[in-house]
């Protein structure tokens, strides 16, 4: 059996960074923490490549003495706390004297510092080893540099993520830190550009700064006492939600975590009002009495344990429920009487748009403006209107007309962000060699060839057939492919020979093969097939653009934004054009042709909803339910007349297949045998 052995103080500090430090902004998080609980007012942040090459953190707190800057790189050094008992009531955001001696262990370190009345000293410490004091110049406060992250650590440093990722995540949590501390002023430089900025004016200014002015009257201020709890902070009113949970803030006792028991509460108190993928908008502060709340949980502090779970969830449920309900209590707990804020739709018509543009226009700087201005309507140009500014706007035609049939086009004013343009001129209702080229609904020797690419099987392997050198999961779904290929090709027919019959109820085309009786539903046959070149053209990038009359804006918090500059060619390829507009926001000028009625603010709160969850956006899975509800309202519809030439059209474009569904998963085509009919008739029984 080994020896127990006593591990060295850079060893275990080595250790300890791993649970304290665990990425570039858990070192800013630990670093102004120490700031805010050494007094500061005005802190300044600097990062450099996501903050693996420099975080560095100045403030003007009080300082640290220079008999005591060796003793801050020791582990467990803290001026925190001193006894057992403080643990019990725990104010501060910082206590265990964990967090520069992990640092320091792994990295390097340059601390420079000035108390009142003493000169300024300055302290280096490398991988855990520190250096000596020596005389510096800083007027107040404290500077902390942390160089090269996880130098020392090549492993840890290997599962750091991009440095435009670390940089998301450190820019979050000072997001977290201005909404915190309303009353510090705040600065925060990414690569030397100045990034975030607050002015220490309280939590209403904060909220602006951070979100925009236009959230604040969509929001209840509240300021509630509810046995022994305070909660106050800014909740969203009934009709304002967020895509995801980025837009929800919480801190107790002034730490910002990320607690089950109040996120429930807040839930709980939005479900009958908010829709699926709707998330409430809050930021908020609950202060509760420090010896019922235990902070001491993980060393990162991000959660808390409370003494009881069903009183701080009460508390909080109650309070927002009852200002959501506009109960009798919601005067007391509603800053300004309880009166409902004044709603401003972001989405409303033309009126709405131009405001916010003209709004946005003081926020950002000229050549941005002078880049990304709409034009203006050349008819009208006292009204304000937009219309896209392409040089030659495309004429899109919906994917299907016909010369008995009026244009499916929307109605002008049905969709707030309309084409421009409406097609002109008609079309056939079925071009099978222009838009339905042949194609079957499942390509048996392409999945066939495809899959066995893919395991490296030969053609005896891929037409099923057992083998031992292939894996049972592949012999699995070598079967099932081939069990697919034979389903198909027994629901396939020869067109050519069938019979048509006539129509039932301008909705069901009958016909006649061998001894078969094929009843097809139109609306259904028409609708799969539109849906098929939908997906195909997604996947040849083969999209037609439609510019909008009325651009659609949208605004972003700082994840939504690398997550939207991160795929903007990848909404290009899919048919939107989006540009920046301004700092947090985006426009969109352009929409596919074929989705051109979609709602688009519901298209992008969709996308944003998910957007943790994808490693990259798959086309069916994002336009899946978008691409079924325009082959459905492009489809023929039942009752419809169709003429011979039309109905010959739809059945040839069908090629023969007869097992095939509808996007929503209905049959296009029941079948009766000869037997089943002479049953019917007890001709036979």
């Amino acid at each position: 059996m080994n020896r127990i052995n006593i591990l060295s103080k850079n060893v275990y500090n080595m250790i300890a960074a791993g649970e304290v430090v665990e990425r570039p902004y858990s070192a800013v998080k630990e670093l102004v923490e120490n700031s805010l609980d050494a007094g500061a007012t005005d802190i300044e942040i600097y990062i450099e490549k996501g903050g693996k090459q420099l975080v560095r953190v100045v403030d003007n707190g009080g300082g640290i003495h220079k008999d005591d800057l060796r003793a801050a790189f020791l582990p467990h050094a803290t001026s925190k706390i001193s006894r057992v008992e403080d643990l019990d009531k725990i104010l501060t955001l910082g206590f265990r004297g964990e967090a520069l001696a992990s640092i320091s262990a792994v990295s390097k370190v340059e601390i420079i510092s000035v108390t009142e009345g003493n000169p300024a000293c300055k302290l280096t410490c490398d991988g855990g080893v520190a250096g000596k004091v020596e005389p510096a110049a800083l007027e107040k406060g404290t500077i902390v540099s942390v160089y090269n992250l996880f130098y020392n650590t090549p492993v840890r440093a290997k599962f750091l993520k991009p440095d435009k990722k670390e940089e998301t995540d450190i820019t979050s949590f000072v997001v977290r830190f201005i909404l915190g501390n309303p009353n510090v002023r705040f600065k925060y430089f990414i690569d030397g550009k100045l990034s975030l900025q607050s002015y220490g004016g309280g939590l209403e200014e904060a909220v602006a700064q951070v979100y925009g002015a236009k959230v604040i009257p969509q929001c209840f201020r509240i300021d509630a006492e509810k046995d022994g709890v305070h909660i106050h902070g800014f909740i969203g009113n009934q009709n304002f939600f967020k895509p995801n949970k980025s837009y929800q803030s919480l801190f107790l006792n002034g730490r910002y975590i990320v607690n089950n028991t109040i996120a429930t509460a807040m839930t709980n108190a939005y479900a009958s009002y908010a829709m699926k993928r709707q998330f409430p908008f809050y930021v908020l502060n609950v202060d509760v009495p420090a010896d019922i709340v235990d902070v001491n949980v993980h060393p990162n502090k991000a959660d808390v344990r409370f003494v009881d779970n069903r009183f701080i969830y009460g508390a909080v449920y109650k309070v927002v429920s009852a200002v959501l309900d506009g109960t009798s209590t919601a005067a007391e707990f509603v800053v300004g009487g309880g009166r409902l804020p004044e709603m401003k739709s972001t989405i409303g018509g033309k009126e709405s748009q131009n405001k916010i543009y003209s709004e946005r226009q003081t926020q950002i700087p000229d050549e941005l403006i002078e880049k990304y201005k709409p034009e203006r309507s050349e008819g009208s140009p006292e009204d304000g209107g937009f219309h896209a500014s392409a040089a030659s706007p495309i004429k899109a035609a919906p994917p299907f007309t016909s010369q008995t049939f009026s244009s499916s086009a929307p109605v002008s004013g049905r969709n707030p962000y309309g084409p421009a343009e409406k097609s002109s001129g008609e079309e056939k209702f079925f071009d099978t060699e222009k838009d339905l080229p042949m194609h079957k609904f499942f390509h048996a020797e392409e999945e066939l060839k495809t899959f066995g690419n893919s395991l490296q099987l030969d053609e005896r392997q891929v037409s099923g057939v057992a083998d031992n050198s292939l894996s049972p999961s592949a012999q699995a779904k070598a079967k099932e492919i081939e069990k697919r290929y034979l389903e198909r090709m027994q629901a396939r027919v020869e067109y050519d020979n069938c019979k048509y019959c006539g129509s039932m109820f301008n909705t069901y085309l009958i016909y006649e093969y061998h001894n078969t009786i094929y009843i097809i539903d139109q609306h259904a046959a028409h609708e799969r097939l539109i849906y098929d070149r939908l997906k195909e053209r997604l996947k040849q990038r083969k999209i037609l653009k439609q510019p909008l009359l009325c651009p659609y804006l949208f605004d972003v918090n700082v994840e939504e934004l690398r997550f939207i500059e991160k795929n903007l060619k990848l909404f290009d390829e899919l048919g939107f054009t989006v540009s920046p507009f301004g700092a947090d926001s985006f426009r969109v000028d352009e929409v596919p042709a074929d989705l051109q009625d979609m709602n688009i603010k519901e298209f992008f709160d969709e996308i944003l909803s998910e957007m943790e969850s994808y490693k990259e956006i798959k086309l069916e899975d994002l336009f899946k339910d978008k691409l079924a509800t325009s082959a459905c309202k492009h489809a023929v519809k039942g009752g419809m007349k169709l003429t011979e030439q039309e109905i010959d059209a739809l059945f040839k474009m069908m090629d023969g297949d007869m097992g095939l569904k509808c996007p929503h998963g209905r049959p296009v085509c029941v079948t009766l045998t000869k037997r089943d009919i002479e049953k019917m008739f007890k001709r036979i029984v």
